[in-house]
């Protein structure tokens, strides 16, 4: 085969055999054959205990979750939920990634700070309800409050692992070159402890 005047040779052409696709796809097969195994049974099973309580048909349940998406209160309801759990991550990010880039680089902040963060999040998520409540009072307030509590910790926690994981020859080398405190942070720091941070 010739193209632009250069010779082609079709034995570098790979065909890829029917073989070779499933094994690419295997696992994406067998997680559609599960799933399709799991909603035949929901199916039978359903019409088998014909009782809604304990078990909703499955044609009505999907019935009812593509109508819930052309539904205006349903949309209303979950863009809300998501303004909440965004605003709640937000301040999660804003608070937690640069304490936890400080408790990682400093170990004067760390043993600070420690004693705090380990009382506080030990105590449950719930147990949380009625003070921010009284604090935030009704609406939105709580609801971010708590969101943000949930993330904080482990933001927190990822990052200082994160910076703890950067070798420290890279300090090194950079004092050596005369990198100032801010220029740590920004090209060594920061972007050491990005993974950690992003898994958090």
């Amino acid at each position: 085969m010739e193209r632009n005047g250069s010779t082609i040779s079709t034995d570098t052409i790979v065909k890829l055999t029917p073989g070779d696709i499933f094994d690419k796809y295997r696992g994406t097969f067998y997680t559609l054959v599960v799933v399709t195994i799991l909603l035949i049974a929901w199916y039978f099973a359903a019409n088998r205990i014909q009782n809604t309580l304990l078990l909703p048909y499955f044609q009505e349940t999907a019935r009812e979750f593509f109508t819930a998406w052309f539904d205006y209160r349903i949309m209303s309801n979950l863009a809300l939920t998501l303004r909440r759990v965004f605003t709640g991550f937000l301040y999660a990010f804003l608070i937690g990634i640069p304490l936890g880039l400080l408790m990682g680089y400093s170990q004067t902040a760390l043993q600070a700070f420690s004693p705090i963060m380990n009382s506080v999040r030990q105590v449950p998520i719930m147990a949380w309800v009625p003070l921010s409540i009284i604090w935030f009072g009704l609406g939105d307030g709580p609801t971010v409050f708590l969101i943000a509590m949930s993330a904080v910790f482990p933001l927190v926690i990822n990052t200082i692992a994160g910076v703890n994981g950067i070798d420290p020859n890279y300090y090194n080398a950079a004092r050596s070159m005369g990198a100032s405190f801010p220029n740590i942070i920004r090209d060594i720091v920061v972007p050491g402890a990005l993974p950690s941070i992003l898994t958090g």
